[in-house]
């Protein structure tokens, strides 16, 4: 029996995968027959300038905006013809963690993260406020359990934003520039917290970034945007091999903030 789930697994499609997905807004094309895939249990980041289809492709994949041209499979299901119904049981799967953290302001932090538990209507108070204190340890703010939104930094709004989606107990996360907008101590723990998801809970993982030390340290995989198209797909290692200009140009500003890394 475990032999055959073993082999199901090797032959197990994508986890996430974009096949030839296009998008416009108007005449402005932010997608152009855009591919790339990222399988269970590994961590793909999207890289590129601002304005080149990084957030809109989260948004693709949350189901909050349609293709106009290709096919989408999230959570190992071609959702592409999905109504909000069907939408709504893969949201369960794959969660995303927004830039702004999208806490609800008039809850304390432990309440926003236990919101996503009181929804499950299967637990009793005790246990939600376990998890909820076993959630914000692992992601190093316990200490914040009580105040409210407006009290935190920007870092930490994201940190408890992380926390609200782990309590969903999901198989996916995605994260909308998780270091932006943060000093850089701050983006490296997070940096760390992401990469703790992955190896301690086995999570898939959808980074969007421009933030090449953080792609380095995290994907398994990368997707390189520019112009609407996906110019690159592949490894770090053969990122680095990748003789597209603005790839190279991208790698050697890298070196530039952060030499010696």
């Amino acid at each position: 029996m475990s032999e055959e789930v073993h082999s199901h697994a090797q032959h197990a499609g994508p986890y996430i995968a974009f096949h030839d997905v296009s998008k416009a807004f108007g005449d402005h094309v932010v997608l152009d027959h855009v591919n790339f895939h990222v399988m269970a249990g590994e961590t793909l980041c999207i890289l590129g300038r601002s304005g080149v289809g990084k957030s809109v492709s989260l948004q693709h994949i949350m189901g909050f905006l349609k293709a106009d041209a290709g096919r989408i499979t999230v959570a190992s299901e071609d959702i592409t013809d999905y109504t909000e119904t069907e939408l709504e049981r893969i949201r369960k799967k794959v969660t995303m963690v927004f830039q702004n953290g999208a806490l609800f302001d008039s809850l304390t932090v432990g309440e926003n993260v236990a919101f996503p538990l009181r929804e499950r209507r299967d637990l009793d108070e005790d246990q939600i406020y376990q998890i909820v204190d076993g959630l914000l340890e692992m992601v190093g703010v316990g200490h914040v359990r009580d105040l409210l939104p407006s009290a935190l930094s920007t870092g930490l709004k994201r940190s408890v934003a992380i926390a609200r989606a782990l309590s969903a107990q999901p198989e996916c996360i995605l994260f909308d520039e998780p270091t932006t907008m943060v000093d850089p101590l701050m983006a490296q723990l997070l940096g760390d917290l992401i990469q703790k998801l992955k190896l301690q809970l086995k999570l898939t993982s959808v980074v969007v970034t421009h933030d090449m030390r953080l792609a380095k340290k995290l994907g398994d995989r990368v997707v390189f945007l520019h112009e609407a198209r996906a110019i690159f797909f592949g490894t770090v290692k053969e990122m680095e091999n990748c003789q597209e200009e603005i790839v190279q140009q991208f790698l050697q500003l890298d070196e530039l903030i952060a030499p010696g890394v």
